[in-house]
């Protein structure tokens, strides 16, 4: 198993990406921080499962755009397990509206938790991967993120800061010998993307975009960030990995 024995952090991970990545993470070995915003009764029953797998696992609330929330997220690895090897910067919300319609509030909302969360879950757990001489960390952007998108200026903007993020965190840290990757996803079939699944009209706009012809399940996805997670990824830092079915690639 490619993460026996690592103990890993998946924020956003009792649902949709998350909890694909955690249940993968958990079949390869790994321990696993389930941290959720809301949706206790998901988070737990993910904790079950991977218990269920002979690993160990924790749900924690928290909402990583809040620091506090975030340092403690990292923390509770590092009390329950021993230490964190693998932090996944995967929680996000969407609040679309055209940018002349945006408000202020609704701007912050989402980019604090899609770029200011991975940079205050990095600032956590940077210390302990220091220390440890050892650390993964993979985060998360989209195609909106390199391309943009209509009516979610706020979502784009905030992906695209992500790339960035991830590109100057591998610099500052690969001395320490810390990768810092991150993985573009396409159309994921998950509640964030409900309204793109449910009207038959934007399903077909969008899936005539998307060369393997469907939207992903997270278990498509998921095999990604083991890879990124594991050994098999030790000599990558600083890299965009494309996985959208070739979606970015129309």
């Amino acid at each position: 198993m490619r993460l026996e024995g690592k103990n890993a952090v998946v924020t956003g991970g009792g649902r949709g990406v998350g909890r694909a990545i955690s249940l993968a993470f958990a079949q390869e070995g790994a321990n696993v921080v389930v941290n959720y915003a809301g949706n206790q009764k998901a988070a737990d029953e993910v904790v079950e499962m991977i218990k269920g797998m002979g690993r160990k696992a924790v749900a924690v609330k928290g909402d990583v755009g809040i620091e506090a929330d975030a340092t403690n997220i990292i923390e509770t690895c590092v009390k329950e397990f021993g230490s964190i090897d693998i932090l996944v910067n995967n929680a996000g919300i969407s609040k679309p509206a055209m940018l002349h319609k945006m408000t202020v509030d609704v701007w912050d909302q989402v980019v604090n938790v899609q770029m200011r969360g991975p940079w205050l879950c990095i600032k956590a757990a940077s210390k302990y991967f220091m220390q440890q001489n050892y650390g993964r960390i993979v985060n998360v952007t989209s195609v909106a993120g390199m391309v943009g998108t209509i009516g979610q200026i706020n979502y784009a903007a905030a992906k695209g800061g992500v790339v960035t993020l991830t590109k100057s965190a591998a610099r500052e840290l690969a001395k320490y010998n810390v990768t810092c990757n991150c993985i573009s996803l396409g159309i994921v079939t998950t509640e964030m993307t409900s309204t793109l699944q449910n009207d038959e009209k934007l399903r077909e706009i969008y899936t005539r975009r998307i060369l393997l012809g469907r939207y992903a399940e997270p278990e498509d996805v998921a095999p990604a960030f083991v890879f990124f997670a594991s050994d098999d990824a030790r000599y990558i830092t600083g890299q965009v990995l494309p996985v959208d079915g070739g979606y970015g690639m129309t």
